[in-house]
């Protein structure tokens, strides 16, 4: 699912909301948590999961062409992990009848 088909699916859903009162809507959420994320904080969503910061240490990579050795540095990536109803849902759905939303 793509965030227009999520702004789309949304707007069908609730009719009193305008399709540009929708993609508003969706664009604020998701900024805010692309927000929270980068200070840095946790952000958990009971029933769907949590969204936190991992942090990857420095490490030694090569370079495939010239087989030379690179240093990789420190890296703070998103991680997100599913709540127990989340898997649960996902768990229960007969593969070939997916219906997101």
């Amino acid at each position: 699912m793509t965030r227009s088909d999520l702004v789309t699916r949304l707007a069908e859903r609730f009719a009193q909301l305008t399709q540009r009162d929708t993609e508003f809507a969706v664009k604020t959420m998701l900024d805010a948590m692309s927000d929270a994320l980068a200070r840095g904080h946790r952000i958990e969503i009971r029933g769907f999961g949590s969204f936190s910061i991992n942090r990857r240490p420095p490490r030694m990579g090569r370079n495939p062409r010239s087989g030379e050795q690179v240093v990789i540095p420190e890296k703070l990536v998103p991680h997100f992990k599913p709540g127990k109803a989340l898997r649960e849902a996902v768990d229960a759905q007969v593969p070939g009848d997916v219906d997101p939303l």
